[in-house]
């Protein structure tokens, strides 16, 4: 087994194939992937709506309920306790596999039969508008994220309280408009910082105490923009900014960030790893082109997997872990799964499952959806043992001999993730479009689905440009306003052109001396992700004058940063 240079089936690029992936494949008992690995990140992305809610019909009494999936998706749908009750049974969807038909036709069909459930929330109290989460108490539009309490607007946090509108948080407290953040408490507009303590617009500092509009700080207290301030100073400085004012607050941020520009940074977010390479990297071993994971080893073209148990010998495998091993191309599982081929939301203890969709408690499935605690099934159909495995071999050789072919003319034979076309989400809704953005055109010219902006459901009463610019201005009426998103639906942020200020927010806002956000929340998220580097690595060499070390890194060439390697970067910081 060489490295051997293939054509990507979908992009046309050329990707690389180590003689470690081909033992890896040949050890899982698949064929080598003909498309990059981007493009598998994309492909299964496709099928990932994130944070999205839509108002759809239940299957189960017409119900209107708050749904992952649109009205227009081909996908019925159950309300989240009677998917998870024994009220109905997904065998009675079963049907004999057509030879006749390509396996991924079947599949949609199949999909088209059995309802998914509409948001994926498991073990949660009072946080019934949030989506794709587990053990969340008293939280509001949570999403990907688990044991937050107390919470709104956070998109893959794990254990935070009382904290709004952040991305990528871990333990955090009190915390608002943070991406990437642990163990922080009272952080504000911060990226890239931990341990830190009523910190606000920083970048990259660690056990820092009050410290206002600075980069790449540790253990320090009482700074301003890199300065050092005495303490009573510090506190007459801060107030003297106003943060109450949304205007004062503008401006401030572009100093602060103008001064993160003029600092390095690191060339890649981690720490306690060993042998890795991507971003987001933490606690982990031999991790190869891997982003925003945790715990995890001897993996490769990994990302979005959570702390826990260590998950480890998986390759492209995107979200969830804990305590997963032996996964490939596959979609959100977790929880002690193993042994896991081309699957989507496969959840807790399931193994040796091929091409299975919302599954759990299971053992050898092919091509099922919504099982659980079954054994032996196809296209949700009960087999003998025997009969599973013979009609298995049949399915995977007609997967060859019959593959099935999207509108682009690519073909999907045994080996290959869902085709993205199939996706019941359409693709400006799902994480693809995050990571991929596409126009509408460019979208359905591949033949994937789209979701045109829903019209204004409430009337506007009350336009960003007029509120208070100062919440100490802002009276309890507020909570009864519609307010028009700032950016008029006229950006590519999936704009819902209107949003309110729910209770909890606005008790926040005033406790912190923050002002009132002008944006809706699906913009305010997009502005966040803006935040965050993409999965792709570019080959650089250190800026730090003198030094020649190279590396991989998520900033693109071109990019305002100065990029260091980790041992210029470890100097810097060490001499403030």
């Amino acid at each position: 087994m060489e490295l051997e240079t293939k054509q990507c089936a979908n992009c046309q690029q050329q990707f690389t194939i180590e003689p470690e992936d081909f033992a890896f494949y040949q050890k899982i008992d698949v064929p080598p992937p003909t498309w990059c690995p981007e493009c598998r990140f994309m492909r299964r992305m496709a099928w990932r709506n994130e944070w999205r809610l839509f108002r759809k019909k239940s299957a189960h009494g017409g119900k209107e309920i708050f749904s992952l999936f649109s009205p227009e998706s081909y996908q019925p749908v159950y309300e989240n306790d009677y998917w998870f009750s024994d009220a109905w049974d997904p065998m009675e969807s079963g049907k004999d596999y057509d030879f006749s038909k390509p396996f991924f036709t079947q599949i949609r069909e199949l999909l088209e039969r059995v309802p998914m459930t509409a948001q994926v929330l498991l073990s949660s109290v009072n946080s019934d508008f949030c989506v794709n989460a587990s053990y969340l108490k008293n939280c509001y539009f949570v999403a990907s994220s688990d044991y937050s309490e107390d919470s709104a607007y956070l998109f893959w946090d794990y254990g935070s309280k009382f904290s709004f509108d952040s991305l990528l948080l871990e333990s955090c407290e009190l915390c608002y408009e943070g991406v990437n953040l642990l163990k922080c408490y009272k952080t504000f507009f911060s990226v890239n910082c931990e341990l830190c303590d009523e910190v606000i617009l920083s970048r990259d500092c660690v056990s820092c105490k009050n410290c206002f509009g600075c980069a790449n700080l540790k253990h320090k207290s009482h700074y301003i923009f890199n300065r050092p301030c005495e303490k009573n100073e510090y506190f007459v400085k801060l107030k003297e900014l106003g943060l109450e004012s949304f205007q004062n607050l503008q401006k401030i941020k572009e100093q602060a960030q103008a001064l993160w520009l003029a600092n390095p940074v690191k060339y890649m977010n981690g720490k306690n790893n060993s042998n890795v390479t991507g971003n987001y990297i933490y606690n982990s071993k031999n991790a190869i082109y891997c982003n925003e994971v945790k715990s995890l080893e001897d993996s490769k073209f990994c990302q979005k997997i959570e702390k826990g148990p260590v998950t480890r010998d998986c390759y492209d495998y995107s979200g969830w872990g804990m305590g997963a091993q032996r996964i490939y191309d596959s979609l959100i599982c977790g929880e002690g799964v193993d042994q896991l081929k081309f699957c989507w939301n496969v959840l807790q203890t399931d193994n040796n499952l091929e091409y299975s969709i919302i599954c759990s408690g299971s053992s050898y499935l092919f091509g099922c959806v919504g099982l659980r605690n079954k054994k032996y099934c196809i296209l949700n159909k009960q087999y003998s043992r025997e009969e599973y495995f013979r009609l298995v071999e049949k399915i995977k050789k007609q997967m060859d001999d019959m593959p099935y072919v999207d509108k682009q003319g690519i073909e999907y034979r045994y080996g290959e993730f869902f085709p993205p076309e199939l996706s019941p989400s359409e693709y400006n809704v799902t994480v693809a479009q995050e990571y991929f953005p596409l126009t509408k055109e460019q979208a359905l010219e591949k033949g994937y689905s789209w979701k045109d902006p829903d019209p204004l459901e409430h009337k506007i009463t009350l336009a960003a440009k007029d509120l208070p610019d100062n919440i100490n201005d802002v009276s309890d009426s507020i909570l009864q306003e519609t307010i028009g998103c700032q950016h008029e639906m006229k950006c590519s942020d999936q704009c819902s052109g209107a949003f309110r200020i729910i209770p909890r927010e606005l008790d926040f806002y005033r406790k912190m001396g923050l002002p009132l956000p002008r944006l809706c929340p699906n913009c305010r998220q997009y502005q966040r992700i803006k935040q965050r580097n993409s999965i792709r690595l570019y080959k650089r060499k250190c800026q730090r004058p003198g030094c020649s070390n190279q590396f991989e890194t998520t900033y693109a060439p071109g990019r305002p940063e100065i990029v260091y390697c980790e041992d210029c970067y470890l100097k810097a910081i060490n001499n403030f």
